[in-house]
C-alpha cells in the first residue's frame, strides 16, 4: 500500500491548479463540481489503493460507455436518477409541499414531437401482431382536488420485444409508434388504446451489463409506461407506471417502482366491456388517476433540463 498523500499541501494545491480556481477565466460553478469530483477520486485512489492498471481499464470503460450511447442507461442502473427523485422528496418534504401521484425516474428514452390528439387517442400502429390491447384511462387533478381540462398527457412505452420507436434496432417501428400527446377533456380525463408492453433488459454485450455483472445484478426492467404531465399553475410530473403481474415489479434494475405506481390490470372479456370501448375481442385495462402538485411559489422547482431526442 503506497504511502497516504491526500493531505499534504502539495497535493492540496495541485487539485486547485488542475481544477482552474487559480485561474481568473472560466465558470466558477464548473470549478467548484470539478474540485470536488477530483478531489473524491484522488482520495478513493489513495483510500482503496487503485492501481494504474484498474484506473486505466475504468478510462477505457468509459469510453465504451460513450460510443455504445449507454451512459443514460448506466445512469438510472447505479441508483444515480432515484436519488436526484430522493434529494426532491426529501425538498418537497422540508417546503411542505404534499404531492399526489408520485414522480419517478425518466428514462433515457423520450422523443420529442409525439403526435397531439385530443381527449383520447391510439398510441400503437397494429403492425405488433404479438400484442395484447390495453385501454388506459383516468382523470387529471389539480392540487384542489379538481379535474384539469386541457391537462397535457405525454404517454410513451415499449413494444412486445421490449424496444421504443426512434431506438429500436430492429428498424420495424414507424416513428412515434407508441408515443402520444394527449390533451385531457372538458373533464380531465384522458385515455389511450395500445398493447401492453413487455420488459426489457440492458443490451446483453454492452458495457452497462458489464458493470452490473461484476456487481452480481441482473440488467432488467419490469413492463412500464412513461408519462409527463403538464397544466398551468402545476408543476410537472415526470412519472412511469409497471404493469401489475410483471414478476420484476419489485425488482427493476433502474430503482423505478414506487407505492402508487403500480395500477390494477384487469383483464376484460365480456360483451358489454368490448363493446363500451369499440373493440373486437377481450383486452386489458388499466385505470390510472392521475394528481398534480401546485407551483412553489410561483415556480416548478422540479423541471430538469436535460439532452432529449426530438424528431
Amino acid at each position: 500500500m503506497s504511502a497516504p498523500i491526500f493531505n499534504t499541501p502539495d497535493v492540496q494545491d495541485f487539485l486547485r491548479l488542475a481544477s482552474g480556481l487559480n485561474q481568473d477565466g472560466g465558470n466558477p460553478r464548473t470549478k467548484q463540481i470539478i474540485h470536488r469530483i477530483l478531489s473524491d477520486l484522488f482520495k478513493a485512489i489513495e483510500d482503496l489503493d487503485i492501481t494504474p492498471d484498474e484506473y486505466w481499464a475504468g478510462v477505457a470503460y468509459l469510453n465504451q460507455l460513450g460510443a455504445r450511447g449507454e451512459a443514460g442507461l448506466l445512469s438510472p442502473g447505479l441508483g444515480l436518477d432515484r436519488y436526484f427523485d430522493m434529494r426532491m422528496d426529501a425538498e418537497d418534504a422540508a417546503l411542505g409541499v404534499a404531492n399526489g401521484t408520485p414522480r419517478t425516474i425518466e428514462g433515457p428514452l423520450y422523443v420529442a414531437g409525439a403526435p397531439v390528439v385530443q381527449g383520447h387517442g391510439r398510441l400503437d400502429d397494429g403492425s405488433d401482431t404479438a400484442g395484447h390491447t390495453l385501454i388506459m384511462h383516468g382523470t387529471v387533478y389539480g392540487a384542489d382536488g379538481r379535474p384539469l381540462p386541457g391537462a397535457q398527457v405525454e404517454v410513451w412505452h415499449a413494444n412486445t420485444k421490449g424496444f421504443y420507436s426512434h431506438f429500436d434496432p430492429t428498424g420495424e417501428q414507424k416513428p412515434f409508434n407508441m408515443r402520444r400527446t394527449i390533451i385531457a377533456d372538458a373533464q380531465g380525463r384522458y385515455k389511450f388504446q395500445s398493447i401492453v408492453p413487455m420488459g426489457y433488459g440492458c443490451p446483453p454485450d454492452g458495457p452497462t451489463q458489464a458493470l452490473l455483472n461484476q456487481l452480481g445484478r441482473h440488467g432488467n426492467r419490469p413492463a412500464h409506461i412513461h408519462f409527463f404531465v403538464t397544466a398551468d399553475g402545476h408543476r410537472k410530473l415526470t412519472t412511469q407506471i409497471n404493469i401489475d403481474g410483471d414478476p420484476l415489479v419489485f425488482d427493476d434494475f433502474a430503482y423505478a417502482t414506487r407505492e402508487g405506481l403500480v395500477p390494477p390490470l384487469t383483464e376484460r372479456s365480456d360483451e358489454a366491456s368490448i363493446r363500451a370501448h369499440g373493440l373486437s375481442g377481450p383486452f386489458a385495462e388499466i385505470v390510472f388517476d392521475i394528481r398534480l402538485s401546485a407551483l412553489v411559489d410561483g415556480v416548478d422547482n422540479q423541471i430538469v433540463d436535460r439532452p432529449r431526442l426530438a424528431a
